[in-house]
């Protein structure tokens, strides 16, 4: 320990870390969890909307080609590449009565509601225009999610120390991060793009559009607002570390040598795989739910609805799985493992009623057996892969404590900004895939369920799947990378407490 401590004093910078700079490592009460976790709906609401129907709705219902919108909507990721950094390294800094992270999370929901409205609102004109309208939003809507979403993220390393506590509030997360997207899903399907007798195919109807835009917009700064105000009361418990002023350049390489963590590289080079998985499967599951597998209606609950209702609640149903599961696999074994473990189990199962019809083997369309089975699969592929997802985060909250020791410094925000914008790619380059998977399986404009050759279909889904199960190996072995576990980090923070008690033996807190 004390080699430790000794080549931690030798880091410029190092020792500003001050008693109160080490959140406890405590147990937080339902309320607090709940009220952190509900703001993550607003991530979810985007990330559907824009996972899902930004690439059908631009290109089926206005009329882009579908590789040039995937093309303009990745461009947007240059911005990102810039403004997400900088704003977890501003959070960081940011130092107000409300804390490090609130004064962001009050601001960005007028901004985030205001952008969400425009998107789904283009104006009639020119191809290039609706093009260069769909950018300029985009970069808008993802610059005001970054300014909530984290800070919010950044806020599960600092609500507790805890190795298991971290899991169960990422898991608290993601539950209701998938909640919300799931509810503007079912609001998409059953009410705003429900079929009518002028648009059978209600996914074409551009009215409806505008009424999931303004119901999402609402939710989400719902959602945002709650958070925030549900979470004031921790302010005074949150980590509030001494900054030094010091010149841009000091901040640069200060940024720099956050950013060479061998852990936080490994979990980007994860996440990148997992999440580019993650927004193919959103941005082509429209396509395939309607033109491989025939989704129509079904009778549900007594009702004749979308068959998507009844999938987005199966799909929920795993999400409940892994909010269970995850934080248990996380206590009896290590996080990088039982990561590494679900990507496989997540890919495997989630791909097998492609791999099956494709080899005549899955129920036809017209069987009563095929939708259920396959609710049954996806369900299964979902909870694995969402329990993937809570251990990669729960481990990228633990990094930053390995950075502390490193450098002397609290970079929540920092890391958590270089995961978000990897989670971004899931609706930038995991969309631009997309469509370069319906322009390599001659996927038509405008198709017609039902009317779509089964020669491309087979070709659609024998690429995605090829493409999935590819990412999602890589995702599995960068898992596996991960340099440490439970041990390492409980040591880690007691350095870090005997550190602290030492720096107020030298200089103690009037």
């Amino acid at each position: 320990m004390n080699a430790t401590l000794a080549s931690t004093a030798a880091i410029p910078g190092a020792g500003a870390t001050a008693a109160g700079a080490v959140p406890p490592a405590r147990r937080l009460r339902s309320r607090t969890m709940a009220s952190y976790g509900f703001g993550a709906a607003a991530y979810g609401v985007k990330d559907s909307g824009f996972g899902t129907f930004l690439l059908l709705f631009y290109n089926q219902v206005i009329g882009v080609p579908a590789a040039t919108v995937g093309f303009v909507i990745m461009l947007a990721l240059i911005i990102d590449a810039f403004v997400d950094p900088t704003i977890g390294f501003m959070s960081d800094r940011t130092r107000t009565k409300w804390g490090r992270r609130h004064p962001w999370l009050y601001g960005s929901a007028l901004p985030i509601m205001l952008g969400w409205v425009l998107l789904w609102n283009p104006p009639v004109s020119s191809q290039a225009t609706t093009l260069g309208w769909l950018f300029a939003v985009a970069v808008l809507v993802r610059s005001a999610v970054s300014a909530y979403e984290v800070p919010s993220q950044a806020m599960a390393a600092e609500l507790s120390a805890d190795y298991d506590e971290r899991t169960r509030i990422m898991a608290y997360r993601y539950l209701f991060g998938w909640a919300g997207g799931l509810v503007m899903l079912i609001a998409a399907y059953w009410v705003f793009l429900s079929p009518t007798p002028e648009y059978p195919n209600g996914l074409l109807n551009p009215n409806g559009y505008k009424g999931f835009a303004i119901a999402g917009a609402i939710f989400m700064g719902i959602a945002i607002l709650t958070s925030a105000m549900g979470t004031h009361r921790e302010i005074p418990n949150l980590p509030a570390p001494v900054i030094e002023k010091q010149s841009l350049g000091r901040n640069f390489a200060e940024l720099g040598q956050t950013l060479r963590n061998k852990a936080f590289v490994v979990l980007m080079i994860a996440g990148l795989f997992v999440f580019t998985n993650q927004g193919i499967t959103y941005a082509i599951s429209n396509y395939l739910y309607t033109y491989v597998w025939g989704f129509t209606t079904v009778s549900f609950l007594g009702l004749t609805v979308p068959t998507f209702v009844p999938l987005s609640i199966v799909l929920f149903g795993g999400v409940l799985v892994a909010f269970v599961v995850a934080p248990k696999i996380g206590q009896v074994t290590s996080k990088p493992k039982a990561a590494s473990t679900a990507a496989v189990l997540a890919i495997a199962i989630g791909t097998a009623p492609y791999w099956l019809r494709l080899s005549g083997n899955f129920p036809d369309t017209s069987s009563p057996m095929m939708l259920p089975l396959l609710f049954a699969m996806l369900a299964a592929g979902t909870a694995a892969s969402v329990t993937a997802h809570i251990l990669g985060s729960s481990m990228m909250a633990d990094v930053v404590e390995d950075s502390e020791q490193r450098t002397g410094r609290r970079s929540e925000g920092v890391f958590f900004a270089g995961g978000f914008f990897i989670q971004k790619c899931t609706s930038g380059v995991g969309i631009f895939v997309t469509g370069l998977i319906l322009a390599a399986a001659g996927f038509p404009a405008k198709a017609v369920p039902g009317q779509v050759s089964v020669e491309v279909l087979d070709r659609l889904t024998v690429i995605y799947i090829v493409c999935a199960t590819a990412l999602a190996l890589m995702a599995a072995l960068a898992y596996r990378a991960f340099p440490f576990g439970r041990a390492e980090h409980t040591a880690r923070l007691e350095a870090l407490r005997m550190q602290a008690l030492d720096l107020e033996r030298v200089d103690p807190v009037p």
